[in-house]
Order: C-alpha cells, then sequence, then structure tokens
C-alpha cells in the first residue's frame, strides 16, 4: 500500500519519511481542505530524502470553478512550485455544472508536465454530477491518480463507489481514497482495490482571539495505519 500524508509543515513531512509514506501532500490552510502553500516551505520539505513532495495548487477555499484570473495564479504557482522542488500537483477544476472544467484542466496539466510534475486530481471530484464521465475525461486529460472519497464525507461511507471506479479505471490512473481515513478502516478501504490511501496527518489546536488553530502532526496515527500494512 501506499502512503500519501497531508500536512502543512517540515515536521509533518519527517514524519511521514520516518513511516514509510511515499509522497506528502503540501498544503497551507487545512481547516478548509487545503491551499497553495509557499514555495519557501516546499523547498524545504523537498529536501526530505524518499519522500515526494506533491503540492496543492488551489487559490482559495470554496468552491472550484475559477476564472481566467485564478487561473493564470494556479499557471503561476505550478512554476513557482516545480522550481521550489515539487514532484507533483494537486488540483481540480469544475465547471458551475459540476462536470471537469477539460480545458482548465487541460491547460494546468501542460504547465505541469513542462516541469516534469505528476498531477492529482484532488477531491473537487467527489463534486461531480456523473463520476465516471468524470473519470474518463480525466483519463483522457493525463491524470496520474484521482483524490476520492467516493463522493460520500468519508472514503469508508463511500467504499463501494470507490470500488466502481477502481474497477472502471482498469490501471489507467490511480484511484487513492482520502477521508476519514484511520486504523480502524484502512484494510477495509484496501480490499475496494485502491493501492494508495491518503490521510492528514494532525490534530487541531485552536488559538485565542480568532487567530484560527494550529496543526500539530499526530504520530500515533500514522504508525498505526503504517503497521497495518507491515
Amino acid at each position: 500500500m501506499i502512503f500519501e500524508l497531508c500536512t502543512d509543515s517540515f515536521k509533518g513531512a519527517k514524519l511521514a519519511q520516518q513511516y514509510g509514506a511515499k509522497r506528502i501532500e503540501l498544503c497551507s490552510a487545512l481547516s478548509v481542505g487545503g491551499l497553495t502553500p509557499s514555495p519557501t516551505i516546499t523547498a524545504i520539505c523537498a529536501t526530505i530524502p524518499q519522500v515526494e513532495t506533491h503540492v496543492m495548487i488551489r487559490p482559495r477555499e470554496g468552491d472550484f470553478v475559477y476564472s481566467a484570473v485564478e487561473l493564470e495564479v494556479m499557471l503561476k504557482d505550478i512554476q513557482l512550485q516545480a522550481e521550489a522542488g515539487a514532484k507533483g500537483v494537486v488540483f481540480g477544476c469544475l465547471t458551475k455544472e459540476n462536470s471537469i472544467d477539460v480545458q482548465q484542466n487541460i491547460t494546468l496539466v501542460e504547465e505541469a508536465r513542462k516541469y516534469g510534475l505528476e498531477c492529482t486530481f484532488h477531491r473537487a471530484f467527489d463534486f461531480v454530477d456523473s463520476p465516471i464521465e468524470a473519470l474518463e475525461s480525466l483519463i483522457n486529460i493525463g491524470f496520474k491518480r484521482i483524490l476520492t472519497s467516493g463522493g460520500k464525507p468519508t472514503a469508508i461511507e463511500g467504499i463501494e463507489e470507490i470500488r466502481q471506479l477502481v474497477e472502471y479505471a482498469t490501471g489507467q490512473l490511480e484511484i487513492m481514497a482520502g477521508s476519514g481515513v484511520n486504523a480502524l478502516n484502512a484494510k477495509a478501504l484496501a480490499s475496494s482495490g485502491i493501492t494508495a490511501l491518503h490521510f492528514t496527518s494532525h490534530d487541531l489546536q485552536p488559538y485565542q482571539l480568532g487567530m484560527g488553530a494550529s496543526t500539530v502532526p499526530n504520530k500515533s496515527k500514522i504508525e498505526l495505519i503504517t503497521a497495518l500494512f507491515q
């Protein structure tokens, strides 16, 4: 099983290395599903041996319908993250009708390919109205993998949908399960045929005066999940 750890810190990336994760998904603003991090933290995390740094390309919280200006921001962010040492980028563009925005995604994938970056379509996939049609589009566009909870709040709730996606994809791209993954359901999710699990590594510690919450890597969670597959 391939493990991808979602983190916003160097400390989290080091734990990914310690417990044998292949990748990190590096973000800022984890409380809103992740936004594009600073290229500087990317450069620092990219120095860690044996762990690939894949970076969220998401310029704002909320929906995944992007304006022309926002698309330009995403294109520039791909360039900056590649120059910082990223091995992959994570993004997803939808239309107002909750289908894949084919042209926007093609534009971003082509930009990523200039720098040899892998492309993951993130959980924007869980908002599409026709998952199989969306899957076909993403295969044709050239994505390496999809991160999904099967369109449900958690991956274990969407396990049957994930199983169907794995069967339909027939190895043309990787289906990676994420959302609510823990030591109690990781083995069940593995039975769906997936080859990769995505999970966060942190606990939230609220701070005072409306300054948000700090994210603290949870070592025991990572250890318990990875130990199941040893």
